[in-house]
């Protein structure tokens, strides 16, 4: 049963106190949720919406009937003058075929190399630690003695230089043995820093970019520190040198000057001193996407010690599959053998949705690049210097992406497309009067051979096709079959064809 309800006196509508801009708690005005009524269409209007409709109508009916075949009628070759223009126009017909082929399949293979985040090279860095030393005792003229001031107004004091520059391969082929962490002598310094400072003075006046050109020394590491030995000295620790890279978080901020204030290729810096001094110079890689060294556990599974972490998700789940570890019933969950579960971490079953977070707790930071370095201020060693020179291995993009980048995003591909398209229509076109002419061509031999049999058999044809469409047909077509054949059954008899079935059901729904 319904509850009865009153009837209240209906109220006198009031205007709301509160602001016009602020929600009221009633009920505000409805409308309704039904389509509104449109505006009626002048004649000009509707005239204009059916001659869009017949003008898209036409382009449809042309696009349906516009020719698509390429490829030349047999027979033709029996009908012209020139054969061999036939056989021309099929081996033309098969090297486009390549042509497109090869065409689409390296445009495609372009666009994933360019894809690709992991598309580096590696090569070598040469690093070059020197130092100078200035107002060194050895260095000074001595005192005067007939003065009675017997201090010196100058401070002893050292420079270090760090310099690096990329090496192209046949700079790494040729350098000589024992460089990459030994010493090296003055003239093989000299030679090698003329070597490398001729062939970026070429590569930077050359219009093709190349990594010696475009990469600096700060490029490959965003922070560099130079810890002294503090336990020879108290300050020590107050001598250190810290550079790290600045980042560009104002939008305001030009790049180029960004780049410029960032970028270089040697670090230089003064400190006080008389005494041959021990340094570590710690150089933190700066790589794009970042690398991470691996635990022992993930990097026995994944045969990798450094790696990105997509690059361990895509090995772990490599792994996986080599072993066909995944589950048949359930694909996202996979078997641990012993490897995998110390990955993991817990349970013989792992899931494939967390194959991130199985990786991330087998990241770790990259250790620094560490150089270690004596500074020497006695006279023996400045007579003859040398500099110590390290190679150190960093990564750099693909030079090849930036010149395959243009290929891919070319406009005049497009164009080129269009018309290739136009082409391709008119070459339809004219393959279609082709078929035709050869129809012609057909039908006038046989008439001219013998005209009273090729007139017979040509309006026996019409009349079977007339009664087809008029559907007036008999059994089996008439003269097609005879009745011995339409009583025989069995599987091999008419009734078992799709004809026959298709017709017979075309009776029966007629009778419904």
């Amino acid at each position: 049963m319904q509850p009865q309800y009153r009837n209240y006196a209906q109220q006198v509508p009031q205007r709301s106190p509160h602001a016009a801009n602020q929600r009221r708690g009633g009920i505000g005005p409805m409308m309704s949720s039904g389509p509104h009524p449109s505006v009626p269409l002048t004649q000009a209007q509707i005239a204009q919406q059916q001659q869009a409709q017949a003008h898209a109508h036409e382009l449809a009916r042309r696009r349906s009937r516009k020719p698509t075949d390429k490829n030349i009628p047999e027979g033709v070759e029996d009908s012209i003058v020139n054969q061999e223009a036939v056989q021309r126009y099929k081996a033309l017909r098969d090297v486009e075929r390549t042509l497109d082929a090869t065409i689409t399949r390296k445009r495609l293979d372009v666009s994933e190399a360019c894809n690709r985040n992991n598309n580096k090279l590696s090569k070598t860095l040469r690093i070059w630690i020197s130092n100078t030393v200035e107002d060194q005792s050895w260095q000074g003229a001595g005192l005067n003695v007939d003065t009675f001031d017997f201090t010196s107004n100058m401070e002893a004091s050292f420079r270090v230089k760090i310099e690096g520059r990329l090496l192209d391969h046949d700079e790494h082929g040729n350098r000589q043995p024992g460089v990459g962490d030994g010493k090296m002598t003055s003239n093989a310094l000299s030679h090698n820093r003329e070597v490398a400072d001729k062939s970026q003075e070429n590569q930077t006046s050359s219009t093709a970019s190349t990594a010696s050109a475009t990469y600096r020394f700060s490029h490959f590491f965003k922070s560099l520190s130079v810890d002294f030995d503090s336990s020879r000295f108290r300050n020590g620790g107050a001598q250190n040198v810290e550079w790290k890279k600045p980042e560009s978080t104002s939008k305001t901020q030009s790049g180029s000057s960004t780049a410029s204030a960032s970028d270089f290729d040697e670090l230089t810096f003064k400190r006080n001193g008389d005494e041959n001094i021990n340094v570590m110079i710690h150089l933190h890689r700066h790589e794009s996407p970042e690398r991470y060294q691996l635990s022992p556990e993930l990097a026995e599974v994944v045969d990798m010690s450094e790696a990105t972490h997509q690059e361990a998700v895509a090995a772990l789940w490599e792994y996986i599959r080599f072993w066909n570890l995944q589950e048949d019933e359930e694909k996202r969950n996979f078997r641990c053998d012993e490897l995998l579960r110390k990955v993991v971490g817990s349970g013989d079953i792992g899931y494939i949705p967390m194959l991130n977070d199985y990786v991330a707790r087998h990241l770790r930071p990259l250790p620094p690049v560490s150089l270690p370095y004596t500074i020497r201020v006695d006279e023996d060693f400045h007579k003859d210097p040398h500099a110590t020179v390290y190679d150190v291995q960093v990564l750099v993009d693909d030079p090849l992406r930036n010149t395959l980048q243009p290929l891919i995003n070319n406009s005049q591909y497009a164009s080129m497309l269009k018309d290739v398209t136009v082409l391709d229509d008119q070459l339809a076109r004219l393959i279609q009067a082709i078929a035709v002419s050869k129809a012609k061509h057909s039908f006038f031999s046989s008439l001219s051979e013998d005209p009273a049999t090729f007139v017979k058999s040509w309006l026996s044809s019409q009349r079977r096709d007339l009664e087809v469409i008029l559907g007036d047909a008999t059994k089996g077509g008439g003269d097609a079959l005879a009745a011995d054949e339409w009583r025989r059954g069995g599987a091999n008899s008419v009734w078992a064809t799709q004809n026959a079935r298709e017709s017979v059901n075309v009776l029966l729904s007629r009778q419904r």
